[in-house]
């Protein structure tokens, strides 16, 4: 996966999908399959999309991201993408009209071949342009527009009422968001098309679940990975190309401590030198909330029916 971060950078030509791609969930796939249909060689299937984020960029926050940039790359690599646009947001690129982000932007610095985008896309000085002003303008330069509709999943119940429900609502980042962050995995990865994983370095931490029998890995993320409710989880470890079951805390571990947040796995059956290694944890199911116990003997116990419960 070829990342360019300049105009410079970028390889040429392209067939580009735009937009953020936080996630590559299920929707953000649709908008991508136009890419990897293209038979041509010489063309480059690429993702396009902005550094910061625009909205970090006019509010100045940060944003916590479901798919980090390493992350990200990762993924598209996986589906075939062979490069990952990330166009430096400033006040310039900002102020851009519709036509004059095609023109100077896809056209001139991109040369793109064929443009792909949600129905929802928008674009140009105050997101003024819409999916079909993308595809007028293109349409200038002989470049066709592919306009993908937008990938819906069953809402399975009322958020305020838990009461079931067949509506269907638009897979989007910000849902999957409001899933991870009321621990309902199981929508989160529904709406992904995979499990939700944290990828990190195993570090040093405190070495305190050795003491009980439950050593742990800690996991090191990057500062702008979104996690999920704090809590325990069951979880898959993927370690040198094999899976192994765990179940992973996250929190401030409040029966030792009251540390800063830390994410940590251990592994069942599984027992090694993990420091220094990278690995990718995916969560599978959302097993009880963080809470403080009475005596490390409580957590000892509450570890081992964790374990039990997560894999029984």
């Amino acid at each position: 996966m070829w990342i360019a971060t300049s105009t410079d950078e970028i390889r040429k030509p392209t067939a580009i999908a735009l937009g953020n791609f936080d996630g590559i969930h299920q929707g953000h796939r649709v908008v991508l399959q136009p890419l990897l249909n293209t038979s041509n060689a010489s063309i480059y299937p690429s993702v396009v999309s902005f550094t910061p984020h625009p909205r970090e960029f006019f509010t100045g926050d940060r944003i916590q991201l479901l798919t980090p940039v390493a992350e990200k790359a990762q993924y598209l690599a996986s589906l075939g993408i062979k490069q990952l646009v990330l166009l430096p947001f400033d006040r310039e690129l900002a102020n851009l009209s519709p036509q004059q982000f095609v023109e100077e932007v896809l056209v001139r610095q991109l040369q793109v071949t064929l443009i792909s985008v949600g129905e929802d896309f928008r674009f140009g000085y105050q997101r003024k342009g819409n999916a079909t002003d993308l595809q007028n303008i293109a349409a200038k330069f002989d470049i066709p527009v592919q306009i993908n509709t937008l990938h819906q999943c069953a809402e399975n119940k009322d958020i305020k009422s838990d009461i079931k429900s067949d509506r269907q609502v638009r897979v989007s980042s910000s849902l999957i968001r409001q899933a991870l962050l009321e621990g309902d995995i199981s929508r989160a990865n529904s709406m992904l098309g995979r499990s939700y994983c944290l990828m990190g370095k195993v570090i040093k931490g405190r070495q305190l679940g050795r003491t009980i029998g439950f050593p742990t890995a800690n996991l090191q993320l990057s500062s702008d990975k979104l996690l999920p409710r704090h809590g325990v989880y069951a979880v898959k470890v993927k370690l040198d190309n094999s899976y192994i079951k765990g179940v992973m805390n996250i929190g401030s571990r409040p029966t030792v401590s009251r540390d800063d947040i830390t994410v940590e796995v251990h592994l069942i059956n599984w027992s090694g030198n993990l420091y220094d290694q990278n690995l990718t944890v995916y969560l599978e199911r959302f097993l009880r909330p963080e809470q403080k116990f009475a005596s490390l003997d409580a957590l000892k116990e509450q570890i081992m029916t964790d374990c039990q419960l997560a894999w029984s």
